[in-house]
């Protein structure tokens, strides 16, 4: 069993009362754009030949961090249009990218991963660092893909941040192996750079299971919806022809992954709750929350008002690999806590290299409330135990600090440390959850 990794002394500590309530809920719940969506049109826009219009983008730390990213890089980003529920569009000008540049991550995968490949193709020397958490998040295997493309990388020997891209302005590409067995991550990284490559760009993973498969597929859609050429067909194989990347003018969809712990209050508490919006398709890894709480108990259904689950407050446990939906798995576990029967949560090892070890944080957080959680080598088991009240620390992890509030809608005494790490996908988090939950007269005051 491994460690959380913890915050800093410098990080944000402040207890946040976790709203408690006795009875259903009822609420319809609007959320900002996909974080995984806008940092993929931020990247494609930056590589454009012509500009781009982002409409409704998710306005998050992660993304205000891409966003100063390919600004670094030369691009230029404006407001434009009306201001709606969460602030205008971007407008995204493109233009010649160069260095010298210090790119902040934060504790970003996407912007870590990303753009180092886009810096590749600047000319100068573009450093990278960011939050201390980042600086144990597996980046290996970019850094050694560059290097198999020719781009000289100044990592001191670590595999990790903070390091440096010595760009040239170009980027021979070619054939690439791979292993993506830690992160989806490092493959979209590749693809979504590899139009720009002299020679394309061939990646082939070797190792085990590319976790997140999901987004992979976003990001293939995504290239194709700006007319890159990208074969697929063969699996575990990626083929980038070079040529142009064309200007986006596209609506970002609601971020499905922040709706989950909206939905399970429904499933906890009873009652109803809707995101509108929800498209009939998508590349969305939240997506697979219809078939996880349709397993837990509850009533799903999505029609044109949007998604709406639908619960009694009865919870059922359930065995589920999470593997292609990993980033779901703080709240299915926080459900399953309450469930009548165990659950197990597999395919979910490489949860140990996010913001902090999820898997580790996870058990050692609901034990702590009187939980019976277990780590296995690439999940967890999760038994029906009576839980009470205490603190839920976050490890700056923002599905850890929601997963915290899901908790304490049935626990009365739960305190959240540091709610403000939501912030990094959702800054209005706390305002959401408390409004949802306004009308209610059964909340119980802290």
């Amino acid at each position: 069993m491994s460690t959380p990794v913890s915050g800093d002394a410098n990080e944000a500590t402040a207890l946040w009362p976790a709203p408690t309530t006795e009875g259903p809920v009822s609420a319809t719940v609007a959320l900002p754009g996909s974080k995984s969506l806008t940092n993929r049109y931020l990247v494609l826009a930056a590589l454009a030949e012509e500009p781009s219009r982002l409409r409704a983008p998710l306005r998050s730390r992660d993304t205000l961090l891409m966003a100063q990213a390919v600004r670094s890089l030369g691009t230029d980003l404006a407001d434009v249009g009306a201001t709606g529920a969460f602030g205008a569009d971007w407008l995204v000008t493109p233009g010649p990218l160069h260095g010298p540049a210090s790119i902040d991550v934060g504790l970003a995968g996407t912007v870590m991963r990303f753009v180092p490949p886009v810096a590749a193709l600047a000319t100068g020397d573009i450093a990278f660092d960011g939050d201390p958490q980042a600086r144990v998040r597996p980046m290996g295997p970019i850094i050694q893909a560059l290097r198999g493309l020719g781009v000289t990388v100044d990592d001191r020997g670590r595999g990790l941040l903070p390091f440096t891209v010595r760009g040239t302005g170009s980027v021979r590409g070619g054939v690439l192996e791979i292993d993506s067995s830690a992160s989806s991550q490092f493959v979209s990284a590749l693809l979504l750079a590899g139009a720009r490559f002299e020679e394309g760009l061939t990646l082939r993973h070797v190792g085990g299971q590319v976790p997140s498969e999901p987004h992979v597929t976003m990001t293939v859609e995504a290239l194709r919806d700006v007319g890159v050429v990208i074969d697929d067909s063969e699996p575990d194989v990626w083929r980038v022809e070079p040529g142009r990347v064309g200007g986006l003018d596209v609506m970002v969809e609601p971020d499905l992954s922040n709706a989950a712990p909206f939905l399970a209050a429904a499933v906890l508490a009873g009652g109803e709750v809707t995101i509108p919006g929800w498209p009939q398709y998508t590349t969305q890894a939240g997506d697979h929350l219809r078939d996880l709480f349709d397993e837990m108990g509850a009533d799903v259904s999505l029609d044109r008002d949007g998604l709406t689950v639908r619960g009694t407050g009865e919870v059922y446990g359930l065995d589920a690999d999470l593997s292609a939906a990993g980033e779901l798995t703080p709240t299915v576990a926080a459900l399953a806590a309450f469930a009548e029967t165990p659950s197990h949560l597999r395919g979910i090892a490489h949860l140990r290299g996010h913001e902090t070890d999820r898997l580790a944080a996870l058990a050692t957080e609901l034990n702590r409330l009187g939980g019976d959680v277990t780590e296995t080598e690439d999940g967890l088991i999760i038994r029906p135990a009576k839980l009470h009240g205490g603190v839920f620390r976050s490890y700056a992890d923002h599905r850890m600090a929601t997963a915290g509030a899901l908790i304490g809608l049935r626990v009365p005494g739960v305190s959240v440390e540091n709610i403000g790490t939501t912030a990094k996908t959702l800054p209005e988090f706390p305002q959401l959850w408390e409004q949802m939950l306004s009308p209610l007269d059964g909340r119980l005051p802290q």
